[in-house]
């Protein structure tokens, strides 16, 4: 689940690539089309850096390079809320490499955050084995699913968002991500920060029949949301990383990112969940509701 700022922050934001290199002076300059490389805008830098950055003479004859372009910092990510900066970075640097006779793109030891359609968002995880948790595999796992979940930013992630179809689920909302809201909308919402945590085999039911309404997101389904009816009260019971049983009582926010979270265990999205009126892009999320849609609050 994402972490739904209203801005992005400068330190979440995509660092600008160095390496994001386009040699212009083309031989046949026809047959490529720089603007379907990225549409964004473009600024110059002098030839003497861009020297400094990259030897003229390991490009192929056909290049003559003049120039560096580069994009501006503020433009790389159109979509602050779900465009993670490895996906920018990739972009950029794929495009690049292609152009310049470069070869693929150099992959992380991180593994991707899967995207809706792939059928392990669609079908239900299997538990662990309590003997296995304490493995070196499963504990690589988790490792990995916390370092994706802050990297991307999120505040939720599930074992199957990045391939793995095991009952995992790992959360944390920090008091940096919820400043970042406005206090009116997380006061709604009843936002507060958690430690993270980290939940193997989770079981969750309802503790009361308060539900609220909400727009959500989801790392899986990028640069979308929708009002999903959840819950307000809820307990979660599974064991820790470390195999010991643990329990958590949420409400409020939190309680919708367990929610969010487990449903990814049962090969369900919010989107399954979502009023269908509601569903919209990032850009048009200030834009009315349609006649007849539940507004966001509690109920």
């Amino acid at each position: 689940m994402d972490f739904q700022p209203n801005s992005s922050p400068a330190h979440l934001k995509p660092p600008l690539m160095s390496l994001t290199l386009l040699a212009v002076g083309v031989q046949h300059p026809s047959s490529y089309h720089m603007e379907s490389l990225h549409r964004c805008p473009l600024r110059l830098l002098p030839i003497s850096l861009a020297e400094k950055c990259f030897k003229p003479t390991t490009l192929p004859p056909i290049f003559r390079f003049t120039r560096m372009l580069v994009p501006k910092p503020e433009s790389m990510n159109p979509n602050p809320h779900f465009t993670t900066r490895k996906s920018l970075s990739s972009s950029y640097t794929a495009k690049a490499g292609w152009l310049l006779g470069m070869g693929e793109k150099k992959k992380t030891s991180l593994p991707d955050i899967v995207k809706a359609g792939d059928p392990v968002l669609h079908e239900p995880a299997r538990e662990i084995d309590q003997k296995e948790i304490g493995s070196e595999r499963i504990q690589k796992i988790i490792d990995d699913m916390v370092k994706v979940m802050r990297m991307a930013p999120g505040v939720g992630l599930a074992a199957p968002q990045i391939g793995i179809p095991l009952r995992i689920i790992v959360l944390e909302d920090t008091a940096e991500y919820i400043g970042y809201a406005p206090k009116n909308e997380t006061k709604a919402q009843d936002r507060r920060p958690f430690d993270l945590l980290v939940i193997v085999n989770p079981k969750l039911k309802k503790k009361s029949n308060r539900t609220a309404f909400f727009f959500e997101g989801c790392l899986s389904v990028d640069g979308f949301r929708a009002i999903v009816e959840r819950h307000l009260d809820v307990e979660v019971t599974g064991l820790s990383r470390d195999g010991q049983p643990i329990k958590v009582d949420a409400s409020g926010w939190q309680a919708r990112i367990l929610q969010h979270e487990c449903d990814h265990l049962e090969g369900t999205l919010y989107v399954d969940k979502m009023v269908p009126r509601t569903f919209r892009t990032v850009e048009n999320l200030d834009l009315p509701l349609a006649e007849g849609c539940p507004k966001p609050g509690s109920r």
